[in-house]
């Protein structure tokens, strides 16, 4: 009889589902490459079925693959489950953020200021764009709080493309999103992506992000705690990659627990 894959296993099937609906995988060695719409790119990963080690020419191989198909350079890895990878990747030239990876473990419900308001986000709410904006500015600005200039809004191709393309994941289910409004205005957003794997639902949390001006109230860990609620009413797993030791330790106050750790190499375009 099968038993039940661990988190990890579960993690990692979750990263080889996530590009299928979207995307053309290519094989560059022992890499898995999904080659996807510009607008919602994935990085390469250490192939399921690979079997080999990944190589520096495998690496390189994927970084031209991605370049060639108008895509960022990225590849993202658990290092518990391919160790042999950042030794490959920092060969050719990559640069490695080592990010802490945590599974919800006894999640803490947590009240949000007052005043101000959580939704879930609509596939037809004729304001994401400017959530997405929130989550622009927020990632631009990492740290604590901070009175920066936050951008107008962006109506270039490109964001109008991100902003289709997430429309259409809302609208399929494979992303929920939910915003948070005082006085009417968006102060934070975030999300969580569920993904069905052989009868296993699992959550990825993402794009946690409250603006600067308004960090340390408690926003970020609000949502991320009812994105929890939300997702655990299906999911059998629910995690996220935080952004730093920092960020993890507040996930740990909210009920999150580490689990291991997740890297990312990019190049700049």
């Amino acid at each position: 009889m099968s038993s039940r894959p661990g988190p990890l296993e579960c993690i990692e099937r979750y990263f080889a589902a996530a590009p299928l609906p979207d995307a053309r995988l290519e094989r560059a060695g022992a890499l898995d490459v999904p080659l996807a719409d510009p607008a919602w790119p994935y990085p390469a990963r250490p192939a399921r079925d690979g079997g080999k080690p990944v190589t520096v020419e495998d690496v390189r191989a994927a970084v031209e693959l991605q370049r060639g198909a108008g895509l960022p350079a990225a590849l993202e890895w658990i290092p518990e489950c391919s160790p042999e990878m950042a030794a490959a990747v920092r060969a050719a030239g990559m640069p490695i953020e080592e990010l802490p990876l945590l599974v919800a473990d006894d999640p803490v419900d947590l009240v949000l200021p007052a005043g101000v308001r959580l939704f879930l986000v609509g596939a037809d709410d004729p304001q994401l764009p400017e959530y997405q904006r929130v989550a622009d500015v927020a990632f631009a600005h990492p740290g604590g709080r901070a009175d920066v200039h936050e951008a107008p809004l962006d109506t270039s191709p490109e964001a109008r493309a991100r902003t289709a393309a997430l429309r259409e994941r809302i609208g399929a289910g494979r992303t929920v999103m939910m915003v948070a409004l005082e006085d009417g205005q968006p102060v934070a957003v975030g999300s969580h992506q569920p993904i069905d794997i052989g009868g296993t639902e699992v959550s990825e949390i993402v794009g946690v992000a409250t603006l600067p001006r308004l960090r340390a109230r408690g926003l970020g860990a609000g949502i991320a705690s009812a994105l929890v609620e939300h997702a655990r009413e299906t999911a059998d797993l629910v995690f996220l990659a935080a952004g730093d030791d920092d960020v993890a330790r507040v996930y740990e106050r909210v009920g999150f627990a580490r689990l291991a750790t997740t890297c990312v190499a990019e190049l700049p375009g």
